[in-house]
C-alpha cells in the first residue's frame, strides 16, 4: 500500500536516552558554507524553504502576465517562442508512424497504412478542432508555444455528436481558466483541490475545476465564483515539473524575464539618449546674463557649408553638447545580457541574438548540439503528455465507429486495439552542420555496426519503412523501363560507395581546425 504523507499519523514517543553534553565549535559551523550566512549582505536572500504549492500560488499569475507582456514587446522573447515552435514541432508537425505487427513479428503494412491515412484525415481542421479553426499541426504549434509562454497547456478531449464528423475532437483552453488560488481540503473520499486541480489522497488528478467566465473580462482578471468540474480522463494538462509537489506549470522564460525586461529598457534609454544628442546641437548664452524673451526677439541660425555666421551683440558663441552615449559599452553590455538570457532559455546565443560573429564550424556545431538536446527533451515531453494520449483516445473512438478502413474496404477490428497501439512518433530533426562530414561519420558508424541504417534515417526525420518502399518502387520502375539488372546494381553500389567516400573540401577542413 502506498504511503500517504498527508494522512494524520499516530505519533510514537521515542525511547528516552540519557542526555550527554556535546561541545560544538559554532564558529566552524557558521563559516562552513558562505551561502548559509545571514549577514547584512544576504539579508534579502530567502533563508526558509517554501513548498511547491506556495511557490505556484505566489508567483504563477505574475510570471504568466509578465511572460505574455514580454512575448508581445520583446524581440528576443518572440525569437525564443519562434524557436520553440520551429524546433519542438516543426513545419510538418510530429509524424505518426504506425508499428502494428502480426503474430510472426512482421509489420502489418496494410493496417499501418490504414491507421496513418485515417490519422491524416482526422488531422484536418474541420475534424480535430471542435471549433473547426485549426488543423492538428496548427494545434501542436499553438499548444507548445502556450506551454513555453504560460508554463502549461490545457485542452479537453470531447466525444459525441457535437465533437465533429469523427465524434472526437479537441477543445483548447486558456490555462488561466484553471484558478491558481482555488484550494479546498477535507473533501469526500479524502480528495483535495490545489490550484483548481482535484486530486485523490495520493496526489493523482481526478478532476479539473475550470472557471466559467462567459466572455467576462472582469471575471477573467479577478477570478470567477462559478466552476465547471471536468473528469481528469477528459483533460490533458501538461507542464514541465521543476520541483516536487508542483501541480501547475511556470513559464519557460521565468528566470530570463527580469534580464529581458532590463535589456529592453536599457535599449530604449540608449535610443532616447542617442536621438536627443542627434537633435540638440548646442546652447546659446547671453554674455550679460539678461533673460532672453522669445516673444520680443527671435534667434535663428541658418548654416551652410563653408559659412561663418555673425551672432547678435551680447550673445556668446554656441556651447556644444555631446552626450557621447551610447558608445562602445552598449554592444558589450547587450552581448553579456543576451548570453545570460540564452543560458536561461536553453538556446545558443548566436541563434537567440541572430549574431554569427566569431562562429565557425566547431563552435557552431558545439552550440547546435547542446541546444538540440534541449529541443529533443521538450519533444519527448510533448509526445508523452499530448500526442500519445490524443492518439489512444482517438484510436479507441475510430475503431469503435469503423472509421479506420484498409485498402480492401474492411474496417480494422476494434478488439485488436492493443495491436494498433504500437506507434512511433517521429519529431522534426535537423540538417547536419557540415553535411558531408557528418554523412561520412554516419556511414563509418554503420560500417562498424555502431548504428543501423534505420537509426540514421530516423535521425533525419524520415520513416525507414517509407525509404525502403521508395527504393523498392524505384528499382521496380527501372526494371519496367528495361534497364538491365547489372546497371541497376552498379547504380545502387555507386550511390553507397559515394556516400562513404571522404569529400575533398579544404575550406571546410581549415574552418574545422
Amino acid at each position: 500500500m502506498p504511503w500517504n504523507l498527508f494522512k494524520r499519523s499516530v505519533s510514537v514517543e521515542a525511547p528516552t536516552k540519557k542526555k550527554s553534553r556535546r561541545f560544538i565549535n559554532h564558529a566552524l559551523v557558521k563559516s562552513l558554507f558562505d551561502g548559509a550566512k545571514t549577514d547584512r549582505l544576504r539579508a534579502d536572500w530567502p533563508s526558509f524553504p517554501i513548498d511547491g504549492c506556495a511557490i505556484i500560488r505566489r508567483n504563477q499569475r505574475i510570471l504568466v502576465a509578465r511572460s505574455r507582456e514580454q512575448a508581445a514587446n520583446n524581440d528576443y522573447a518572440r525569437s525564443f517562442l519562434r524557436g520553440v515552435k520551429n524546433n519542438v514541432v516543426g513545419a510538418a508537425g510530429v509524424k505518426l508512424q504506425a508499428r502494428a505487427m502480426d503474430a510472426n513479428k512482421t509489420l502489418d503494412t496494410m493496417a499501418n497504412d490504414a491507421i496513418e491515412s485515417a490519422w491524416r484525415e482526422w488531422s484536418k481542421r474541420e475534424n480535430c478542432d471542435v471549433a473547426g479553426r485549426m488543423s492538428w499541426p496548427e494545434l501542436e504549434k499553438l499548444l507548445v508555444t502556450t506551454a513555453a509562454k504560460d508554463g502549461e497547456l490545457l485542452l479537453v478531449m470531447m466525444e459525441g455528436a457535437e465533437a465533429g464528423p469523427w465524434g472526437f475532437s479537441l477543445q483548447v483552453i486558456d490555462p488561466q481558466y484553471l484558478p491558481v488560488d482555488y484550494d479546498r481540503d477535507n473533501m469526500a473520499d479524502g480528495h483535495y483541490i490545489r490550484h483548481g486541480v482535484e486530486m485523490n489522497q495520493y496526489g493523482r488528478p481526478v478532476a479539473y475545476h475550470l472557471e466559467t467566465h462567459e466572455n467576462n473580462t472582469r471575471a477573467y482578471l479577478w477570478g470567477s465564483t462559478r466552476y465547471i468540474r471536468i473528469p481528469a480522463e477528459n483533460v490533458i494538462h501538461g507542464f514541465v515539473s521543476d520541483f516536487i509537489g508542483q501541480y501547475r506549470g511556470l513559464p519557460w522564460m521565468a528566470t530570463a524575464l527580469w534580464r529581458m525586461k532590463n535589456l529592453n529598457e536599457f535599449e530604449d534609454s540608449a535610443l532616447t539618449n542617442a536621438r536627443t544628442g542627434a537633435n540638440k546641437l548646442g546652447f546659446l548664452e547671453s554674455e550679460s546674463g539678461d533673460e532672453f524673451d522669445p516673444d520680443e526677439e527671435e534667434l535663428e541660425l541658418n548654416t551652410e557649408s563653408g559659412e561663418f555666421t555673425v551672432l547678435p551683440p551680447g550673445i556668446k558663441p554656441p556651447t556644444s553638447w555631446d552626450p557621447g552615449y551610447p558608445a562602445g559599452e552598449f554592444e558589450k553590455f547587450s552581448q553579456h545580457a543576451l548570453k545570460g538570457i540564452a543560458a536561461g532559455l536553453g538556446m545558443a546565443y548566436h541563434n537567440l541574438a541572430s549574431d554569427l560573429t566569431g562562429v565557425n564550424y566547431s563552435s557552431g556545431r558545439l552550440g547546435a548540439l547542446e541546444e538540440r538536446e534541449f529541443w529533443k527533451d521538450m519533444q519527448a515531453w510533448l509526445i508523452e503528455c499530448l500526442h500519445q494520449r490524443v492518439y489512444e483516445r482517438w484510436l479507441n473512438r475510430a475503431l469503435l465507429t469503423g472509421r479506420i478502413v484498409t485498402e480492401t474496404g474492411r474496417p480494422l477490428p476494434a478488439h485488436k486495439i492493443n495491436k494498433f497501439l504500437n506507434v512511433h512518433w517521429q519529431p522534426r530533426r535537423w540538417d547536419w552542420v557540415d553535411p558531408q562530414k557528418d554523412m561520412n561519420a554516419a556511414a563509418g558508424a554503420m560500417d562498424k555496426l555502431l548504428k543501423s541504417p534505420g537509426e540514421i534515417i530516423r535521425s533525419q526525420g524520415r520513416d525507414p519503412d517509407e525509404v525502403w518502399r521508395e527504393y523498392a518502387r524505384d528499382i521496380d520502375a527501372m526494371r519496367k523501363a528495361g534497364i538491365p539488372e547489372d546497371k541497376i546494381n552498379l547504380f545502387l553500389q555507386g550511390k553507397a560507395n559515394a556516400s562513404s567516400q571522404p569529400a575533398n573540401n579544404p575550406a571546410a577542413d581549415k574552418d574545422a581546425e
